[in-house]
Order: structure tokens, then C-alpha cells, then sequence
């Protein structure tokens, strides 16, 4: 069973560049530090407030993946709705830790996806790198 988990490698990135906005730090980091040794680049936000900016900057950004339950006034679903007026074709990734969460994926629009807390990191990897490919 190890020599199966040791040969599974999971989906790479080719420098892409992902703006991860998650308030919980616990996931956050660890999210963070998955993605970068994954070969992505990552911009970290912890609210959407402090995402926000990097939406409206003129950085690079191929993937912005948002928790939908971010506090402050403005949830993921809200951020997605603020970067698809900043960046048409951005491809979103929701993430959601309520058992609900496939009732949630019939609010995404077109480019946007969902994935479930917690989830398998290979589940996660494959999933950005089929949204980041599928943008080109």
C-alpha cells in the first residue's frame, strides 16, 4: 500500500499563478505550501477584502480558489462575483466544508468549480490543474 502512495504523483503546475483566499489560517498555509511545492505560485488573502486588490491589479492570475464561507461582509461567492467583473475568464475554484456542498455547485456560473473540505490533496491537485489547463 506505501509503494501505491509513494508512485501517485499528484497533478504539477507549470508556474501558474493561483490567488488562494481562505480565512483559516490551518488550512490556508498548509494549502499554500501544497500548491507551491506543486509548482504553483500563490498569492495568499485572508479575507476577500484583502483579495480584492490583487483582482484589480494588472498580476498575473490563473486560477483564483475561494472559500465560500469567508467572514467580513463579503463571501466567496460575492469575491467570485467581484472577479468576474475584473477578469471575464478567470477560472474559479469554491471550496466549502458544509455537507451541502453539492447543493452549492448548482450557483457556480461557467469557468467555476467546487471541491469539498476536506479533501484529498491529489483530488485538489487534479482538479486546479484541469480548471488551469482548460482556461488556455
Amino acid at each position: 500500500m506505501e509503494a501505491e502512495a509513494i508512485s501517485a504523483t499528484p497533478a504539477r503546475g507549470a508556474g501558474e499563478t493561483l490567488l488562494l483566499v481562505e480565512n483559516n489560517e490551518t488550512v490556508r498555509l498548509p494549502v499554500a505550501e501544497l500548491l507551491s511545492e506543486l509548482g504553483y505560485e500563490t498569492i495568499e488573502a485572508g479575507s476577500a477584502h484583502a483579495a480584492i486588490p490583487v483582482l484589480e491589479s494588472q498580476r498575473r492570475l490563473d486560477l483564483l480558489i475561494a472559500d465560500i464561507g469567508l467572514p467580513g461582509g463579503t463571501n466567496g461567492r460575492q469575491l467570485a462575483e467581484i472577479a468576474r467583473k475584473r477578469r471575464d475568464t478567470l477560472p474559479i475554484l469554491m471550496i466549502t466544508g458544509y455537507a451541502g456542498a453539492a447543493a452549492g455547485s448548482r450557483m457556480l456560473g461557467p469557468g467555476m468549480d467546487l471541491i469539498a473540505k476536506p479533501f484529498q490533496i491529489d483530488d485538489l491537485a487534479a482538479k486546479i490543474r484541469g480548471m488551469v489547463k482548460g482556461a488556455r
